[in-house]
This record gives C-alpha cells, sequence and structure tokens, in this order.
C-alpha cells in the first residue's frame, strides 16, 4: 500500500489506536543545531502529541549539547544497567529534558565509552566515526531497556535517522515476545541523512556475538563484509510493519528498496504535517 498525501484512507481499513507514539531520533533540535533531520526531530513528536496522542522521544546525548543550558538531568532509577557489546560493559545513564513549549518528554542515551563530556559542535558519530557500529547498537538497545523500565507500551515507534536503523530488527526478534512492544507497530523513516565509507568490518561479528544469526543479518552481510548506509536501512526496512519518505531526496536504491519490500508506504508529506503521519500511523 503506497499512499500519498493526497490519498484519503478509506473508512473500511481498520483503524489502530494510536495512543501512544515512541519516537527514536538520531538528532533533535534545540539541543543540536538546526537542520532538516533536528527539525524533524522536534516537529514531528510535538504535532502529532498536539493532535493527542500520549509521545514520548529518544536521542542520544551527544558532547555537543549544552546540559545546562536545556536543563538535562539524570533519571537515577532508569540508570545504572550495564549493556554489553563485543564482551566490554558500558554503562548506561539516562537524562531527561522538557522541551517547550508543549513540555515533551525528551530521554537522552548517555555513556562515556560513546558519548564525549564536550565537544566542540561536532557530534561523535563523526568526530569519531569508528565506534559508530557500537555505537548505534548501545543506542538502540539503551532505548528499548528504558522503555521497558518505563513500563510504557507504544503503539506506534517510529525511527529517524541510520543510528535507529537497528531498532525493528531488534524489537522483531529479540524483544518481539515483550509486553512493552509485543503490539507495536514500526514505522521507519528515510531521510537524507547519509554517510561515507564503511562502519566497522566487525559489525556482522559483533552482530552475532547478540544473537543473531546471517538469516537474520542478510542485508548486512555479503562478499565485502562492509556495512555501508545503504544496508543499515536496507535491514531497518527488512524488519520494520511501514516506510516513510520523509524528505524530498532519499537515495533512489534505497527508496526502490522500501516500496519493493510491499509494505505500507507513505510518500513524502511535506516538511511539517503531522496529521498525514498521524492518519498514516492510524492505518496500520
Amino acid at each position: 500500500i503506497i499512499i500519498n498525501t493526497n490519498t484519503i484512507i478509506s473508512a473500511h481499513i481498520p483503524r489502530m489506536d494510536v495512543n501512544k507514539v515512541l519516537y527514536i531520533s538520531q538528532e533533535i533540535e534545540p539541543y543540536l543545531p538546526a537542520s532538516p533531520l533536528a527539525s524533524f526531530g522536534k516537529n514531528l513528536p510535538q504535532g502529532v502529541q498536539e493532535l493527542g496522542a500520549e509521545v514520548r522521544t529518544f536521542m542520544p546525548r551527544y558532547g555537543a549539547i549544552n546540559e545546562r543550558r536545556n536543563q538535562l538531568h539524570e533519571v537515577i532509577r532508569l540508570s545504572g544497567m550495564n549493556i554489553i557489546i563485543d564482551d566490554t560493559d558500558h554503562p548506561l545513564i539516562i537524562k531527561v529534558a522538557t522541551l517547550q513549549p508543549t513540555r515533551l518528554q525528551v530521554y537522552f542515551i548517555d555513556n562515556d565509552d560513546y558519548f564525549l563530556r564536550h565537544s566542540p559542535g561536532v557530534v561523535e558519530t563523526q568526530s569519531m566515526p569508528e565506534n559508530n557500529d557500537e555505537r548505534t547498537i548501545f543506542f538502540v538497545r539503551g532505548v528499548v531497556e528504558t522503555v521497558k523500565k518505563l513500563r510504557w507500551e507504544p503503539s506506534i515507534v517510529h525511527c529517524t535517522g541510520w543510528i535507529t536503523s537497528l531498532t525493528p530488527l531488534y524489537l522483531k526478534t529479540i524483544y518481539a515476545d515483550d509486553p512493552a512492544f509485543r503490539a507495536s507497530k514500526i514505522v521507519f523513516s528515510l531521510f537524507e541523512d547519509s554517510f561515507d565509507g564503511d562502519l566497522d568490518a566487525r559489525m556482522v561479528e559483533k552482530l552475532r556475538a547478540e544473537g543473531f544469526d546471517d538469516e537474520k543479518l542478510k542485508s548486512l552481510v555479503d562478499n565485502d563484509g562492509n556495512v555501508d548506509y545503504k544496508k543499515l536501512n536496507k535491514i531497518a526496512i527488512d524488519y520494520s510493519d511501514a516506510i516513510v519518505q520523509s524528505s524530498e531526496n532519499v537515495d533512489p536504491e534505497v527508496l526502490e528498496y522500501a516500496k519493493a519490500s510491499g509494505k505500507p508506504f507513505l510518500e513524502y508529506p511535506g516538511e511539517n504535517n503531522p496529521d498525514a503521519y498521524l492518519e498514516f500511523y492510524k492505518s496500520l
């Protein structure tokens, strides 16, 4: 099913009760400077919350974020667990802030190994790209474990940005029977947020250690063994319930792969159109 902004969703299609929406975002304004991705990370959750849904959103706690100015504070009851990646323990720290004027709760995934205390304005995905494979694993697992601790069961999980791309894989396999996500529909946004080069050559090996076999990782595994931006998007598409084109310019190969998947697909609905997203959620 491909839906465009002019499509009226027929009344005979069962409509999902969208009461809780979880947004997992790579960037959110104003915690990071304005960009298409950061503005989307702010505007869509706020817009959907204003339409009546209960919304929570997560992003990485990059070192470029000014904690004092943005009033971040640690949530002790959610922090403290260790996430093991490649046989190394990494403490999970959870911080929270309130995004005004809608009082949207924004949770931050933090860890000294992957996110610096201070940064001169460049996010760690760019300044420390050698850790991006573990950074995305840590971020995704940190979000999932925190939502479980919150005992909050989202009807929609909407992921934006390549750093979120492993979320559908985890939710549809390792956490498939978890009460927090068992009934969730997963939506993945295709965005113009690519990066050059490949992630660490051992990324697939590290994911195997997480419990995934090559069949589950087939979109990441090929003859060259490298993991690039396109492969991350493809594995997100494989395990998502629905796909949205959230920017005008998306990699053509990724866009074609999404449409060929046969999954519900929302064509680019414009820059700021929370009504179209909410209607799409309800149609799933």
